[in-house]
């Protein structure tokens, strides 16, 4: 059954809480033409923007950071088609709400003609479940769904779902943009701070908008604390300062989730500017991912794998260097521990780096998973009893320390394996000593041949699944969307957190 018609007291107690809303919602944009920013996908010409002029609404998934304008989108779709629009939120809504939702769909659909548009805030909050409950009523029609997240759909989205709507990134609204809305907010008498008669400085203007961080909410909100707080002065005229803006946003409006996507996104900069050797750029992304409030802990464990993986044996005291810096974290905390990590992604930076070894080894590994296992040759094996002895085991083993350079040239591979080389040192760094004293192999059997393999993702052979940098890697024909480190290992998951790298 449809819901009953508003009464009196509802429209004054809706137009009661719109005039105590925050700024950011009493300025929310009602019309397109009011909608500032987002251009890439509601431009002249774009998909959504004709969709919406052509009253052909779709499903969707609108992916964005904070207030950069996903809520207010969904609900100028739904007024601009007419469409009814029903607002739930994955953090209070359960699967009781989606049925009342979709019943009321059916009979609005039944006897008015009028579509509905579920809009599902913090869509990603829903577990499978709640998700799969939204899938039939998208399919047959009965509801248009917007999902809003600032979440990767690709992992926090059921396939399923993914696939039935269509995802529109938002990104977060340039300094023109918060400028722009802004102004309008301080001049709107009926809805802004017009009446207050509030100035703003011109610094005063510019900082706000770079603490913002293309946080619409965050901009607008920090400013009507500052008006409010400000006193007037002559002529009742507020003068709002860079110093009333400090004060209003306390710090700069920050996106950082360490459990989201920019944790991956920033430890993979972090990674590949340390690969690059470039201290400044590491610097910077070291600093931001703390000042986020990532754990240093986890940032430790990620410098010991670069040192392993990255620097290698161009340079073996890498690896020591930051199991200490991770014992000094341990040690002292933060914020002095910060400096530690400072120190070793300098450290790391100037490296001789060489990856020979985690390229041997994943070789190595490729022929373990890929060729018949032999049996171990006989001279290698222990002869611990008389039957073994008499089998061969042990027999012609050559023990290395009796010969010339405790160096002793005989089989070790199994038969199917004789002649393989997997490592292949540099001539950079201590690698280059290495290099020098595994000439006598070289001068050997020549090295066998491999067959290449083909470059499949989180093989050895992909680049990507040996980039370490924890890539995300996601099959969107209807699998579960997997995190893949730089090795094809399962995915690992730390506790409490949804999902963590190493």
């Amino acid at each position: 059954m449809a819901r009953p018609q508003k009464s009196l007291f509802d429209a004054q107690r809706q137009e009661a809480m719109q005039r105590q809303a925050p700024l950011a919602a009493r300025m929310r944009p009602r019309t397109l033409d009011e909608f500032i920013g987002q251009e890439q996908i509601l431009g002249p010409g774009r998909l959504l923007r004709r969709a919406i002029d052509a009253d052909a609404l779709f499903s969707m998934i609108l992916w964005g950071p904070p207030g950069s304008g996903k809520t207010t989108l969904a609900r100028i779709i739904a007024s601009t088609t007419q469409a009814h629009f029903e607002p739930l939120s994955a953090v209070t809504a359960g699967v009781a709400d989606l049925r009342r939702v979709v019943s009321e769909a059916h009979e609005r659909s039944g006897m008015f003609q009028q579509r509905t548009v579920v809009f599902i805030d913090e869509i990603h909050r829903f577990n499978r479940a709640q998700q799969d409950a939204v899938l039939p009523h998208v399919e047959d029609g009965t509801i248009v769904l917007i999902g809003a997240t600032t979440e990767n759909p690709s992992f926090e989205v059921n396939p399923a779902l993914r696939s039935r709507a269509r995802t529109f990134v938002l990104e977060a609204l340039g300094d023109e943009h918060l400028g722009a809305l802004v102004d309008r907010a301080l001049h709107d008498d009926e809805r802004g701070l017009g009446a207050s008669q509030a100035l703003l400085a011109a610094d005063a203007r510019s900082y706000l908008v770079n603490l913002a961080n293309g946080d619409a909410r965050a901009a607008l909100n920090a400013l009507e604390a500052a008006v409010v707080a400000k006193a007037p002065g002559p002529g009742g005229r507020r003068l709002i300062t860079i110093d009333d803006i400090r004060e209003a946003l306390q710090a700069r409006a920050t996106h950082y989730d360490r459990t989201g996507e920019l944790h991956y996104d920033a430890i993979s900069a972090l990674h590949k500017s340390i690969r690059d050797g470039d201290p400044d750029a590491s610097l910077y992304w070291l600093g931001r991912m703390l000042d986020g409030g990532e754990d240093p802990m986890y940032i430790a464990r990620r410098l010991v794998r670069i040192a392993i993986e990255d620097i290698g044996m161009a340079d073996p005291q890498a690896l020591p260097q930051m199991i200490a810096v991770q014992q000094a974290i341990h040690l002292l905390g933060q914020p002095e521990g910060d400096l530690a990590l400072a120190n070793a992604v300098v450290y790391l930076c100037q490296a001789p780096r060489s990856n020979a070894v985690y390229t041997a080894y994943a070789a190595a590994l490729a022929d373990v998973a890929e060729t018949r296992h032999d049996p171990v040759p006989l001279h290698l094996r222990n002869a611990p009893t008389a039957l073994m002895r008499g089998l061969g085991y042990g027999r012609g083993y050559q023990y290395a320390h009796d010969a010339t350079d405790a160096r002793v040239d005989q089989q070790h591979f199994p038969d199917n394996l004789i002649g393989r080389r997997y490592y292949h040192p540099t001539d950079r760094g201590f690698e280059a000593a290495v290099r020098e004293r595994l000439r006598w192999r070289d001068a050997l059997t020549p090295p066998a041949p491999r067959p290449n393999a083909a470059a499949q993702p989180g093989t050895a052979a992909d680049p990507q699944a040996r980039a370490g940098e924890e890539s995300q890697i996601v099959d969107d024909v209807g699998e579960e969307p997997q995190l893949h480190d730089e090795a094809p290992a399962p995915r690992r998951r730390e506790a409490p957190t949804r999902r963590r790298g190493r």
